[in-house]
């Protein structure tokens, strides 16, 4: 099958070229970031390493969407949550009756998007528990050690088919190791209490997983903030696809993995660009106050990670001060 990817940034890049290079697939690259345009064309190529080593040029094929003529038979999407509705109208020319997609983008309210414009029996969901790092235009790190790539899929709506069951083959193939599930919300909000601890505390104390994992304090932390998420899945009448001692565990043995890894939420907060946190913690507290439970910490996280955005405005170069 034929891919066409919506976003060459972190996670498009991974997906695409591993696609291309372990399945041998044809994939195509649709990008509106006009430095990342430039520069891959520039070096014939997108700039692959995997963890700092090893670095190499990928030849790719990218393109804007209005310079875009192919008739891909499965998209994938991997844009942040705040640009993927313009992104999706930009792309909408496109989008055919008869394709499907697929995404695994962090946080919660990009499938209610993507349902505009595909049919819901053509919806792919997934989440990927799988770091990399956008290093700068046309340059792209892989985390971890080849085969310590883990994600899931579902559907969004029916039963599985046959371009589904091809989808599934094709990433296995790629390495990117699928694990098949038919819980929806439950594999999705499972991928969201996880980086609601891990992503929004190291974004706050600007802090690799690592350096955030040698506090003792972790644990206690991580368990107060799963409860409540637990809680109000509970009384959403979704049943998560791990238990929460699962996920309190997760969070050591992930972090202690990718150790040097900041996550997408800190690289966004360090480039001066917003922060998924609304789609994350704050869906989390959305959804609590929905059936009448309040997550009281999801929300103060919320507003702390906002109040971390607020203050670079004031971050100035620290100057010495003789005494």
């Amino acid at each position: 099958m034929r891919y066409g990817i919506i976003g060459a940034g972190a996670m498009g890049y991974r997906y695409g070229v591993m696609l291309q290079e372990n399945a041998g697939v044809t994939v195509d690259f649709i990008e509106t970031w006009q430095p990342n345009l430039e520069q891959v064309r520039k070096q014939a190529g997108v700039q692959v390493a995997r963890d700092h080593q090893n670095r190499r040029i990928v030849p790719i094929n990218i393109y804007t969407p209005e310079d875009y003529v192919g008739h891909p038979d499965v998209w994938i999407i991997f844009k942040k949550q705040m640009q993927l509705a313009d992104e999706l109208q930009r792309d909408a020319p496109l989008f055919h009756e008869d394709q499907y997609v697929f995404s695994a983008m962090n946080g919660m309210g990009h499938f209610e998007k993507i349902a505009q414009y595909f049919p819901a029996d053509h919806i792919i969901g997934g989440t990927a528990m799988i770091a990399t790092v956008l290093n700068g235009p046309g340059d792209v790190d892989f985390m971890g050690p080849v085969g310590s790539e883990v994600m899931h899929m579902s559907k969004y709506a029916g039963e599985r088919d046959d371009v589904t069951n091809q989808v599934m083959a094709d990433f296995k193939a790629a390495d990117l190791n699928p694990i098949w599930s038919d819980n929806f919300m439950g594999m999705c909000l499972s991928k969201v209490v996880f980086n609601a601890v891990t992503n929004s505390l190291c974004t706050m104390f600007e802090i690799q997983m690592g350096q955030f994992i040698a506090y003792p304090g972790v644990k206690d932390m991580a368990t107060q903030l799963f409860n409540e998420a637990y809680d109000a899945c509970e009384r959403a009448g979704i049943k998560l696809i791990e238990t929460r001692q699962e996920e309190i565990d997760s969070v050591e043995t992930v972090s202690r993995a990718y150790k040097y890894h900041y996550p997408s939420m800190y690289q966004d907060f360090s480039k001066g660009r917003p922060t998924e946190v609304d789609y994350i913690n704050g869906y989390i507290a959305k959804l609590g106050r929905e059936h009448d439970y309040v997550c009281r910490v999801h929300e103060f996280v919320t507003q702390e990670v906002h109040l971390a955005e607020t203050m670079r405005q004031f971050k100035q170069t620290a100057v010495p001060i003789s005494i």
